[in-house]
């Protein structure tokens, strides 16, 4: 499979290690995961814990927070090459047949989060909400939109390239607000710290 494209193309994949997303098969991620992983190569599958309920027991369960998606930090064109010829792996998320590399920043902060040990699940779509910057707890760092629900203060961080997002549970302390230029506003204590 050719990766050649535009001279514009060819910019956005100048850097030899970045970041990609493999599609894969349903319920293949684990197994795609190890592999890359015993190929030496880089990987990152984001996973959240369920209580699944079967008709003779109960479990959790780690799932995928994306699924049919794992990251894999590629370095060369014969290293993308080697992951297509893998049987679970599907193809290389990317357009007009190149493959995209996600955002640096992206893969940090879902690094961070998963590091984390917080509560974690895969969240719909990219949220509307105030923007935030977390300057407090393991997440410091971190951007991403704040979301209240059932109570709890959750932290979304999008993928831009898959359109899905993670979401994380945060303490409202942690975060300040982002102004339009993206610089931290005052601090989110008190009252009207959470807009949503």
């Amino acid at each position: 499979m050719s990766y050649h494209g535009t001279d514009r193309t060819r910019k956005l994949h100048r850097k030899s290690d970045d970041w990609y997303v493999l599609h894969v098969k349903p319920r293949h991620e684990k197994h795609v995961s190890t592999v890359l992983r015993m190929k030496g190569m880089e990987e990152l599958l984001p996973l959240y814990s369920e209580t699944r309920r079967w008709s003779d027991r109960v479990q959790r369960v780690d799932l995928p927070v994306f699924p049919c998606y794992v990251f894999c930090r590629l370095k060369t064109s014969a290293g993308r090459a080697e992951v297509l010829r893998l049987a679970s792996v599907r193809s290389i998320i990317g357009f007009g047949g190149s493959p995209v590399p996600v955002e640096a920043t992206e893969i940090n902060m879902i690094r961070t989060i998963v590091q984390s040990g917080l509560p974690t699940k895969p969240w719909p779509g990219l949220s509307r909400g105030q923007r935030v910057r977390v300057v407090g707890g393991p997440l410091t760092g971190c951007e991403g939109v704040v979301e209240r629900h059932r109570g709890a203060h959750r932290l979304i961080v999008a993928v831009s390239l898959l359109q899905r997002s993670i979401a994380v549970e945060i303490d409202a302390d942690w975060a300040v607000p982002l102004d339009t230029r993206g610089r931290n506003g005052n601090s989110l204590a008190g009252p009207t710290r959470w807009i949503c």
